[in-house]
């Protein structure tokens, strides 16, 4: 058997990795070699440990962590390919923000902050249909969502004909946990099964259009409150935003969404 092994230095040779790689994947218990030899401590390694190596080395340089590592290497196939897909799916979120953050660092470098009008108006009272969820300020994109996920069918399925476009509501501050909710305008008096019905009075509002990625939109939002603090005028929650162009529309240097804050005059 022993002649059928290799020692570290030309498993290493084999796989392109270092000694030192390979002594710490053992020391961390990811890929011991099949043999040490109880005088000289030699490890050795049977050529069809390469396979785990390699797999190992590539999920290393992608910084997953060890401990996910060594549930994939130690799974069946078909588990080992759910926690693979899990970590794909993590990795693709991750780039996404990476890109938008490209993006942003790019529009900065090109021409600073972008300007935005701000404007009061009047605005009708809304009858929305809504959905609600409860998220970290970071989760609010996905929960989102998934609002709209849920949102469109119960509005499909509804007797009643909804009004474009969706809203989304928001609170004025964000804390560690934010209540968010999404809906669409319905007529006064009609009901729509599994969503709660919330109203929207009329009144004074401070408004301005962001058009870009829903993760430039605090530039609005600072442009928007700033404006209302500038004009002696109070704020009100909730905030309200009306998707003109969303994604499936349009790409995200397209969508079009109008912001809107209930102020009151006075100090």
């Amino acid at each position: 058997m022993r002649d059928e092994l290799l020692t570290i230095g030309r498993f290493a040779r084999l796989c392109r990795l270092s000694v030192k790689q390979l002594r710490h994947y053992d020391d961390t218990g990811l890929l011991a070699p099949v043999h040490v030899d109880a005088g000289s401590g030699y490890r050795y390694y049977a050529p069809e440990q390469a396979r785990d190596a390699l797999t190992i080395a590539l999920l290393r340089e992608m910084d997953l962590p060890l401990a996910v590592i060594a549930r994939a290497l130690a799974a069946g196939p078909e588990h080992r390919a759910r926690i693979l897909r899990a970590e794909r799916d993590r990795l693709a979120e991750r780039i996404g923000r990476d890109q938008a953050r490209l993006k942003t660092l790019e529009r900065l470098a090109e021409g600073g902050l972008p300007g935005y009008e701000v404007t009061l108006g009047r605005e009708p009272e809304r009858r929305l249909a809504v959905l609600r969820a409860t998220c970290a300020p970071a989760g609010i994109g996905a929960g989102v969502g998934e609002c709209v996920g849920r949102l469109l069918p119960a509005l499909g399925g509804a007797a009643a004909a909804w009004e474009p476009p969706l809203w989304g509501l928001y609170p004025l501050d964000l804390d560690e946990r934010v209540e968010i909710a999404v809906g669409a305008q319905v007529p006064r008096g009609e009901a729509v099964p599994g969503l709660e019905i919330v109203v929207l009075p009329g009144g004074l509002v401070a408004e301005t259009t962001h058009t870009g990625p829903y993760a430039h939109l605090r530039l609005a939002y600072n442009a928007l409150l700033a404006a209302v603090h500038e004009r002696g005028l109070r704020p009100q929650a909730p905030v309200r935003e009306a998707y003109l162009v969303g994604p499936a529309e349009a790409p995200e240097e397209e969508l079009t969404t109008r912001l809107v804050i209930p102020v009151q005059e006075g100090a």
